[in-house]
């Protein structure tokens, strides 16, 4: 009984970490995507449209890690759209500040 309790926590932690490991590497992602194909230009909306992209091709990424998306709830779907958001916004803002170009 104590093994199942030490290996269910175990596992929703494993879950937990994976979660939020590929949602910051996909903002990171979508960050360098948004500085190689937008430039410069931070007036452009399709930064947006990118960082979304990136979020919506999570699902599949972690369905095919072993995650079951089917048991997200409305908190966990903000969650990875928060932290993936988060990630490009910073990243993105990093690269705009320093004139990085690709």
């Amino acid at each position: 009984m104590a093994t199942e309790q030490v290996s269910e926590q175990r596992s929703s932690h494993v879950r937990g970490v994976t979660v939020t490991a590929v949602a910051t590497l996909a903002g990171i992602a979508a960050a360098l995507v948004s500085a190689a194909f937008l430039g410069t230009a931070a007036k452009d909306q399709l930064g947006l449209a990118i960082v979304a992209g990136f979020v919506f091709a999570q699902l599949p990424v972690l369905q095919v890690m072993g995650i079951d998306v089917e048991d997200f709830s409305t908190k966990d779907h903000l969650y990875v759209l928060f932290m993936t958001f988060s990630m490009w916004f910073v990243t993105w803002t990093i690269l705009l500040t320093n004139g990085v170009t690709f």
